[in-house]
């Protein structure tokens, strides 16, 4: 029996990865082929905004339950293959990842160099430490976008504005800035995905 399966996983593992996520809606065995396929690019990529294995390991299977989980809505298109749309279900968690960790930090700046070089030794140090090196990075990326992209960013998840707070200072209604948010972040995907 054990040989069946595996080499049910070997044939299926030849297949496009649309086609692995279809069969595995059906057995959910074959959805490690895709895990196992890209794992350890998803965990580099993560790594690079958090810095923190434990914290980018957390990211990485969150990603890939809501791949699971929403792989039945799933499409081919054209131009849209299953590599950049789990990459976007990624890049998606870490964000609301990285908007987590703030939230539990509350609105003190707790990137000053000072007041971190302060906190004492331990876990709260190294949760510091990481939330530093995520701002840092998403930061990297954002200075690489367009001024109108790059603000709204900034402000929705770095400086946790609300849609009304970025609609005001901005002068635009709520729909274009959704639009700008959108487009945002699409862009920030594809440049942090080229680095």
């Amino acid at each position: 029996m054990k040989e069946i399966e595996d080499k049910k996983q070997d044939s299926a593992s030849e297949l496009p990865d649309e086609e692995v996520l279809k069969l595995s809606l059906k057995d959910p065995s074959h959805f490690s082929i895709l895990v196992d396929k890209y794992q350890a690019a998803f965990l580099r990529k993560v790594m690079g905004v958090v810095r923190s294995r434990e914290e980018a390991e957390d990211i990485v299977q969150e990603a890939f339950v809501k791949i699971y989980k929403y792989g039945h809505k799933f499409e081919k298109k054209p131009g849209i293959a299953f590599k950049s749309w789990a990459y976007k279900i990624l890049m998606n968690t870490s964000f609301t990842h990285y908007q987590d960790l703030k939230k539990k930090f509350g609105k003190e700046e707790y990137l000053d160099p000072l007041v971190h070089h302060e906190m004492p030794s331990g876990e709260d140090g190294r949760d510091l430490a990481d939330i530093s090196d995520a701002k840092a990075a998403v930061a990297l990326v954002i200075d690489k976008m367009p001024e109108h992209l790059a603000k709204v960013l900034r402000l929705y998840y770095l400086e946790d504005k609300s849609y009304k707070d970025i609609c005001e200072i901005e002068d635009i209604t709520t729909a274009t800035l959704k639009m700008r948010l959108f487009r945002a972040k699409k862009l920030f995907y594809k440049i942090s995905t080229e680095a």
